[in-house]
């Protein structure tokens, strides 16, 4: 900065705009209370169906985060030109101060383009002398004026640093990018550079206090949106991988690093992978190119072909594990991963060989006990942190029926006779995929594919992150979703060994059934959802079903023999069966609470008699539980799980993973509306129907968990129908006398008798749609 711009500074414009934004972040305070007042919680507890519930209350509660950021990112940029205006200020009375000092000392400051002279304030004919006099003096104030300037340039370089980089991170929108002044945003875009530094070292060069700094920088920054970007940009994409290989690889690494440190790189693998995913969040041209040339170099060796090494995917693959990565940069790398996924096993008909590890490959993942040489492991445990992205991948056609190199047949229409077919990137994941083999330490073998594609699978037909419960924020089921579900539900009726066999899949696919059980006790029904037009019997009778089991969103349209052959497949495993087995319990209690609430609209009444209502929740919800409790006994019988007890402590774990949430799969913002779930704790706020048949169920589990033998085979069943018959005569009951029903006993007494028969029936009707699965039994 020139002395004379800021000698001469005229701050009103800079005081102008601090005022402007000062008013602007005001009115953003009272713009954002209303959108989240009035718009966004509003929107969580409208009663909504169909498109509005899906497409309407997200984009309110998008609408609503925007009014968010754009506050957050008013704040920043008002502080931040606070306090570069009272440093300026600061200077410029400095400055002043300085040069009047100086004249006081008969000492002159002539300002000029680009620098200023300091001399003494005597004629010229006698200056140069006096100069030479006065020469300490002079230096002094010299430089006491550079030192001043030198400060201001810093701020007004840092300010105009921080404004740019805020203003490139969101391309549309705000960016939810928040700090207290400027000091700390030009701190973390310091950090940024330091440790790029230490990143772009050869890796063979960095020493174990190096390593612990850049550790340190990255757990503390990386989840700083200016960080992160800084980051990763400075590094760029080639030199992330070439470090990450580097730490990992004996033969390009670092001896000490891996005698030292070696503990720690987990460590390093999450943080690293944190940051780039942030990173990735960013719409700043730079980050935008490093997205691009990351998918571009997926499929190349890491270093060049002469070189080697491994694949650029198998690198990347292993630092998306942790973080939320963007979704669009996730689809572009999923498309071409899977792209070089047909390239190497000849469109899927053979084993993918370049990515089975071998022992000279190095261990690229230091999170868990697979090696990362499989790009797809680290990738699918990405996706299962991003639900939107993992929903359009797996939904991607992975190769058509029309290509003349399609190695896959299949019976396509009943006949007998294969053909050719289309087949999703989840159908081959799922079913056809020769996964590459890894044994542990012990010699045992190692699932982490597939218990990730499971993962995945869960986030993408949920559409919240695996692990996770669903809130009421989380969106209503979309037309991918539920396609989705749809295809899983049919697979696994088709083989059901693609679940029984890979059981730790299990307790994913159970989260993810209990959260589709409207769907799935619509297709109990056996009623078509789609009648002839003009047969009005059978459009009532839809009608009927819609209103019995209310769907928020896209409903997965399912057939009775698939959903109770899958419901069989998943009741072989005690998490899975649990997961299912609770989510329908506490769905059955929010049906009977929902539907004797004597305030419910006609128009959502299924029926205007109340015992067909009860009779009709308490029968399918029967049907359900008794087909997950003949999964459960095949299990037991066939020595696939040890002992029945393994089920009680199953259920009985489960309480703790419900407890102080919102909901347990079936609340608003999945599939069902109204639900009493909503807000509450287990199962509902304490003393709601759902939380008093939650209560027992849990506290049965309990015990049932110490015995010191479980029943046998005979006495299970008929334990399972004699518990079914009480919980469900202790929801209506409940939810009868929550609505002061005046026959209360009777509702009590309608529910526990269909619940008998739904239970028997699922017996019947397995024995008749899947005969070859009862061997056990």
């Amino acid at each position: 900065m020139d002395l004379d711009t800021l000698r001469n500074a005229n701050f009103k414009l800079l005081d102008d705009a601090v005022k402007d934004w000062s008013t602007l972040v005001t009115h953003l305070v009272t713009l954002k209370k209303d959108a989240e007042d009035e718009l966004h919680q509003a929107a969580n507890k409208a009663d909504w169906a169909g498109v509005n519930s899906r497409v309407t209350k997200e984009f309110i509660g998008k609408t609503a985060g925007e009014f968010s950021d754009a506050h957050t990112q008013a704040t920043t940029i008002h502080r931040i030109l606070d306090d570069t205006r009272s440093e300026l200020k600061k200077y410029h009375q400095e400055l002043v101060d300085a040069i009047e000092g100086g004249r006081k000392n008969n000492l002159t400051v002539i300002g000029y383009e680009g620098g200023f002279t300091v001399t003494t304030n005597v004629p010229p004919e006698g200056r140069a002398q006096q100069d030479k006099d006065n020469q300490a003096e002079i230096t002094t104030l010299r430089d006491q004026l550079q030192r001043i300037l030198d400060k201001a340039t810093e701020s007004d370089n840092s300010v105009k640093t921080v404004l740019q980089a805020l203003a490139d991170q969101s391309k549309l929108g705000f960016s939810d990018a928040s700090y207290k002044d400027r000091d700390g945003a030009a701190e973390a875009i310091k950090q940024a550079d330091a440790m790029a530094k230490l990143a772009r070292k050869d890796s063979k060069d960095l020493t174990p206090e190096e390593f612990d700094r850049l550790l340190k920088g990255l757990n503390t920054f990386g989840n700083d949106d200016l960080f992160a970007e800084r980051f990763a940009t400075t590094v760029g994409p080639q030199k992330t991988l070439e470090f990450w290989t580097g730490v990992n690889d004996p033969h390009r690494g670092n001896y000490e690093l891996g005698q030292k440190r070696l503990d720690q790189f987990d460590d390093l693998q999450r943080s690293l992978g944190t940051t780039l995913a942030n990173a990735t969040q960013s719409d700043s041209v730079a980050m935008t190119e490093w997205k691009r040339t990351m998918v571009d170099i997926g499929d190349k060796p890491l270093y060049g072909n002469n070189g080697g090494g491994p694949m650029a995917f198998q690198v990347m693959s292993n630092l998306m594990r942790t973080g939320d990565y963007d979704d669009q940069f996730l689809k572009d790398y999923g498309n071409k991963l899977m792209a070089t996924e047909r390239k190497l096993t000849g469109n899927g008909e053979h084993a993918n060989l370049a990515w089975q590890h071998g022992s000279i490959d190095p261990r690229l993942n230091r999170i868990g006990e697979d090696s990362g040489s499989d790009p797809l492991t680290g990738y699918l445990k990405g996706l299962s942190n991003s639900p939107d992205a993992a929903t359009d991948f797996f939904n991607e056609e992975f190769i058509s029926r029309s290509d003349p190199d399609n190695p896959f047949e299949r019976d396509r229409d009943g006949d007998g006779k294969k053909g050719d077919v289309t087949l999703s990137n989840f159908q081959y994941l799922f079913e056809e995929r020769q996964w590459p083999t890894e044994t542990n330490l012990q010699g045992d073998d190692l699932h982490t594919g597939k218990n990730n594609l499971a993962l995945a699978l869960e986030a993408a037909t949920t559409g919240h992150p695996a692990g996770e419960r669903p809130n009421a924020d989380t969106p209503a089921h979309n037309a991918g979703q539920t396609r989705l579900f749809e295809s899983l539900v049919n697979s696994i009726s088709e083989n059901n060994e693609r679940l029984t066999k890979d059981s730790y899949m299990s307790d994913s696919i159970g989260q993810i059934a209990s959260e589709y059980l409207p769907d799935i006790n619509r297709a109990s029904t056996d009623v078509d959802p789609h009648p002839d037009q003009g047969d009005v019997a059978a459009q009532q009778a839809w009608d009927r079903v819609q209103n019995l089991y209310p769907v928020a969103g896209s409903s997965a349209e399912l057939n009775h023999r698939d959903v109770s052959r899958f419901l069989f497949a998943v009741g072989q495993n005690p998490e899975g069966y649990t997961a299912v087995e609770v989510g329908q319990k506490a769905y059955m209690s929010d049906l009977m609470d929902y539907h004797l609430n004597p305030d419910l609209p006609d128009s959502h009444r299924p029926d205007h008699d109340e015992e067909l209502t009860v009779r009709a929740i308490a029968r399918h919800s029967g049907e359900v539980s008794g087909v997950l409790a003949m999964g459960r006994n095949e299990a037991v019988a066939s020595g696939a799980v040890s002992t029945d007890q393994d089920y009680a402590h199953a259920t009985a774990q489960w309480k703790n993973v419900v407890s102080g949430t919102v909901g347990i799969g079936v609340g608003v913002g999945t599939s069902f509306i109204a639900s009493p779930v909503v807000g509450a704790g287990v199962g509902g706020a304490a003393g709601t129907v759902t939380s008093v048949v939650l209560e027992q169920l849990f506290k049965d589990a309990e015990g049932s968990a110490k015995g010191d033998a479980g029943p046998k085979m005979g006495e299970n069943w008929e334990n399972g129908q004699d518990s079914n018959m009480k919980y469900t005569r202790r929801a209506a009951s409940e939810a009868a006398r929550a609505h002061n029903h005046p026959h209360a006993g009777d509702v009590a007494t309608w529910a526990e008798d269909e619940s008998s028969k739904g239970y028997l029936n699922a017996g019947g009707y397995m024995e008749r749609v899947a005969p070859e699965l009862l061997t056990e039994i």
